[in-house]
């Protein structure tokens, strides 16, 4: 699914828009964000592709849910 990660005054956010979905992201496998999961605030786990560390927020990526505890 396509989901977009950006940083709002919160924190960092993941916005699906094919759901009209955004969610405080509210863990991160790893520091660097890219390449690992994500818990949003719903419960849902979001595996990201690799990226370069350097890679700049706003992004859309197509990520994989590995979980649903809703």
């Amino acid at each position: 699914m396509k989901v977009m990660i950006r940083r709002t005054d919160a924190g960092l956010s993941a916005y699906v828009p094919k759901k009209d979905l955004e969610e405080p992201i509210i863990s991160v496998e790893n520091e660097d964000l890219w390449g690992g999961s994500i818990t949003l605030r719903n419960g849902w786990r979001l595996v990201l592709p690799d990226l370069p560390r350097e890679t700049r927020l706003p992004i859309t990526v197509e990520a994989r849910k590995i979980s649903n505890e809703d």
